[in-house]
C-alpha cells in the first residue's frame, strides 16, 4: 500500500492521505473489471488497472515544533522530542542556565521554558496566575501577580515558549523551588530586549529592506518620561570586489523580530542565513 512504511517526511505523508484513498478506491473499482482483450495472469488484476503506487504529494517539511505538535494532536503526547528542543540553541544565548540548574538566590534570574497548566486563583492580594515552566531538564512552578497576569495573559498558553525574569525561592512546602515572576517575554519580545542586532549578508535590494521594516516596525511603549521604541537593530554585511563592510541601519532600521519577519530577512540574505546576535554566545 501507499503508506506501508512510515515515511521520514511526515508533511508529505499527511498531504498524501487523500491521494492514498483515491488510489485505493480506483483499485477497488477496477478489481473485478477487465478489458475485452485482457488476459488473466492469476493476480486478480486486469491490465486496465495499474498496480503502480502514486508518488507522495509535495509539501513543505514540518519544523520540529510543528512535528511535535502534530504528534501531541494525534497521540496526546510528544513522541520524538521536547518542544523546547525547537528553540533551545537560540534561547540558551539569552538564558544559559537550565531549570535543573536553578538555585535559591536573592537576585532575579532569567528562566525559559514551555508553559503548561495555567490556573488563576483569587486571594487577599487579588488574582494570581500559577503555571509550570518546563525546558526538558526539569519543570518548576511559577506565580505571576494580577497586574502582570493581565498584561501577559496571551503569553501563558500551553506549549508556548516563555522567558521570564523571576525570583527563585523555596516553595511553600520546602520541597523544591518556585518562581515569582517579575517580567515575561515571548521569543520575539526577548529578541528585541536581549538581542544586540540582526546580522546578514544582503543579497536582495534595498527596497525590500524598507518594506520589512515598514511591515514589522519597532513597537512603541508609552512611558512617564516619553515613549520608547522596542525593536531589533539590523546590520547588513556588504561585499563587493576588493572591499567589504558592515552597514548599521540605526534606530530607523529597528524592526519587530517575529518569525514572519525573520523569514522575510532570510529570503533577502545570501544563502538564507541570518543571525540574531546576543551578548551571550552571540
Amino acid at each position: 500500500m501507499l503508506f506501508r512504511s512510515l515515511h521520514a517526511d511526515r508533511a508529505r505523508l499527511l498531504a498524501s492521505v487523500p491521494l492514498g484513498f483515491e488510489w485505493a478506491e480506483a483499485q477497488q473499482a477496477h478489481a473485478l473489471q477487465g478489458g475485452l482483450f485482457d488476459f488473466d495472469d492469476g493476480s486478480g488484476w486486469g491490465h486496465g488497472s495499474s498496480l503502480q503506487e502514486p508518488a507522495l504529494a509535495a509539501a513543505e517539511p514540518w519544523s520540529l515544533r510543528e512535528q511535535l505538535l502534530q504528534e501531541k494532536s494525534a497521540l496526546g503526547l510528544f513522541l520524538s522530542g521536547h518542544l523546547f528542543d525547537a528553540c533551545t540553541t537560540e534561547v540558551r544565548r539569552m538564558v544559559p542556565r537550565t531549570i535543573a540548574e536553578l538555585v535559591d538566590a536573592r537576585e532575579p534570574q532569567l528562566v525559559a521554558g514551555m508553559v503548561g497548566g495555567l490556573r488563576v486563583v483569587t486571594g487577599p492580594r487579588g488574582r494570581t496566575g500559577i503555571f509550570r515552566l518546563d525546558d526538558g531538564s526539569a519543570s518548576i512552578e511559577a506565580a505571576v501577580g494580577e497586574p502582570l497576569l493581565d498584561a501577559c495573559r496571551e503569553l501563558l498558553r500551553d506549549d508556548e515558549l516563555l522567558i521570564v525574569q523571576a525570583r527563585v525561592q523555596p516553595d511553600r512546602f520546602g520541597a523544591g523551588l518556585r518562581l515569582s515572576v517579575q517580567q515575561a517575554w515571548d521569543l520575539a519580545a526577548a529578541r528585541a530586549r536581549f538581542g544586540r542586532h540582526l546580522s546578514l549578508a544582503l543579497a536582495g535590494g534595498a527596497q525590500a529592506v524598507t518594506e520589512i521594516v515598514r511591515q514589522w516596525p519597532a513597537r512603541r511603549i508609552p512611558g512617564d518620561e516619553g515613549d520608547l521604541y522596542q525593536g531589533l537593530p539590523v546590520r547588513l554585511r556588504l561585499m563587493r570586489p576588493g572591499a567589504r563592510g558592515e552597514l548599521d541601519l540605526g534606530s530607523v532600521g529597528r524592526f519587530w523580530p517575529c518569525e514572519e519577519a525573520l523569514q522575510r530577512w532570510r529570503a533577502l540574505a545570501e544563502g538564507g542565513r541570518v543571525e540574531v546576535v546576543y551578548e551571550l554566545g552571540g
